[in-house]
């Protein structure tokens, strides 16, 4: 097709084609329907039928028009909403066990134990009176003033809050009160996710003057748990990579190549000890893939346990919220505080989230592909030979036969309606990133997919589901390379949790993108290697993350690679 003016594209000329941009209230040659609209269909029509086509498309293109130029609140969620319940599906039961109490080690000497510490840790100190809210503060703001400069991790700081708020942890304590084990606990919050008062940006330049009228639900939330905001965390530009309006989100353990994303600044702060945890997102592994090149813990649950309110939508039915910290046992711990829905977020599922349970791993059947071991690297097959010392039963399993590829489209087109005025009005511009795989270019090309295609893509989606449920049936999990599988897409797709964990080290050069591994052949003789994280993923059911956690915290146990410390 011949180049058009974007804004006349998005009005709708792209249904059928240039020859429309002149005037679009006069129906355009059958020949244009021919030459432009069946390509993108797929289908043929014969010259009758394209005769019969031209009124219609008037209406088409009117429609187009005058949505184009709607300017429709990001937080209007469609009509149609997605359930990751099939019908009969039931919710897990409660382990009779719940796992005893955790007895946290001797109190350290020095701060940066104190700061690398996992939550449940810091938590049982601050209730004990080992540390003060206030003194963990301290810690992680002289921790952000030395090191975040060189991540560009750190979207905005709130020291002043923190410590007002800490202060006050601390008073409630001293008279007796916990607000429970989040209590005195400083975080970072994700910068697509509001704070009332505080610049939300969303890591993309048109926005970046953009500040939050309200709390979204889970900083109310998390504040009421005694938990304290300390920074809004850098954010790929929606959503999207390590690219912010503040530059590169860097991984701490190689800082000349960046931290994956769009949990970018979520990872990076709470691997290099920054934060005692993070919050991040998941659409399409924002949580797994920094997780997995940072070294932290991180927890995707299942699509609508955590409600989004006062979170950007990039993709109503694939969009959640998570947590990034250091330990499994932590995750378990933050999901209590972010758990159910809030009668505002049209998606969130009310499913109570059980105790963390102790687990006999002779009754645990876990579920892998030994193909996806057999030529893998070194730190994956680390993870399936520690759950088998443990004792987990391995069960061969059946992978879904739908092509995952067919549903590409669904996070594209949801994303480009969610940020059409961006599109519509060329403040896509504006953004950092521009690449063919970045936002813009992916927003305007998918005004060329045409609605029937969405929806069968929903519809295949759909048949996923169902298969993906019948590969489940007789495991509790899947243990799997993060990447094996297409299960990344998988269960995000069909709305599945997951919990990505750290496996070992690597040597590695720096890695330009995103990739994950660059093995020895492809690695120029004189490039400079760095020891860098590695991760395995546990892929849950549907709203068990509590079994989920604790058979991640004993393949961790069995691993054992102590606190992870990025090099100074």
């Amino acid at each position: 097709m011949r180049q058009i003016d974007r804004r006349a594209f998005v009005a709708g000329v792209a249904l059928a084609g240039p020859a429309l941009a002149t005037n679009a209230r006069r129906s355009p040659p059958a020949s244009v329907v021919a030459e432009s609209c069946q390509p993108l269909t797929g289908l043929a029509f014969t010259e009758t039928e394209q005769h019969q086509m031209l009124g219609a498309l008037d209406d088409i293109i009117e429609r187009a028009r005058q949505t184009a130029a709607l300017r429709l609140d990001n937080a209007l969620a469609p009509a149609e909403l997605f359930d990751p319940r099939l019908p009969g599906w039931a919710p897990p039961t409660a382990e009779s066990a719940v796992a005893p109490a955790r007895v946290p080690p001797p109190f350290p000497r020095s701060s940066e134990d104190i700061a690398f510490a996992p939550a449940w840790q810091l938590s049982a100190w601050i209730a004990t009176g080992r540390i003060t809210a206030r003194a963990l503060v301290e810690i992680y703001l002289d921790r952000i003033e030395k090191r975040a400069g060189r991540l560009d991790c750190i979207a905005t700081l709130l020291a002043d809050s923190a410590r007002q708020e800490a202060d006050a942890r601390d008073r409630e304590l001293a008279a007796g009160h916990s607000r429970g084990p989040l209590h005195g606990l400083p975080y970072g919050l994700k910068d697509l996710i509001d704070a009332k008062g505080v610049r939300t940006a969303w890591g993309a330049e048109p926005y970046r003057d953009r500040v939050a009228v309200n709390d979204a639900t889970i900083v109310a939330r998390l504040r009421e748990a005694g938990a304290i905001l300390l920074a809004k965390t850098s954010c790929g530009a929606i959503a999207y990579g390590d690219i912010w309006y503040g530059g590169r989100t860097r991984n701490p353990w190689n800082v000349a190549e960046g931290s994956s994303g769009s949990s970018a600044g979520s990872a990076a702060a709470t691997a290099d000890g920054l934060c005692a945890f993070a919050i991040g997102t998941e659409t399409m592994g924002s949580i797994i893939a920094p997780s997995a090149r940072c070294g932290t813990v991180g927890l995707r649950p299942t699509f609508g346990r955590v409600p989004r309110t006062g979170a950007m939508a990039l993709c109503w039915s694939l969009d959640k919220i998570g947590v990034l910290a250091r330990s499994a046992a932590d995750t378990a711990l933050i999901l209590a505080a972010l758990n159910g829905p809030d009668g505002q977020d049209p998606c969130a599922i009310d499913v109570p989230l059980t105790p963390t349970p102790t687990i006999d791993p002779g009754r645990i059947r876990l579920g892998y592909r030994p193909e996806w071991f057999e030529q893998s690297l070194p730190t994956d097959i680390a993870a399936l030979d520690a759950a088998r010392r443990v004792g987990f039963e391995m069960v061969e399993i059946k992978m879904p036969a739908t092509d995952v590829s067919l549903l590409g489209g669904i996070v594209v087109l949801e994303a480009a309606a969610a940020f059409q005025e961006l599109t519509a009005d060329g403040r896509d511009d504006l953004l950092a990133w521009q690449d063919d795989v970045a936002w813009p270019n992916s927003w305007r090309a998918a005004h060329f997919e045409t609605a029937t295609s969405y929806i069968q893509a929903q519809r295949i989606r759909r048949r996923l589901m169902q298969e993906f449920a019948a590969t489940f049936v007789g495991v509790d999990a899947i243990l799997h390379p993060t990447d094996a599988g297409g299960l990344l897409s998988i269960g995000n797709h069909c709305g599945y949790p997951a919990l990505v964990f750290p496996t070992g080290f690597l040597p590695q050069p720096t890695r330009p993108g995103f990739e994950s591994y660059v093995s020895p052949a492809e690695v120029n003789t004189a490039a400079a290697l760095h020891s860098v994280p590695f991760a395995a993923t546990l892929t849950g059911r549907l709203f068990d993350e509590a079994k989920l956690v604790a058979i991640g915290e004993q393949i961790m146990r069995a691993i054992d690679l102590g606190p992870l410390k990025p090099p100074t």
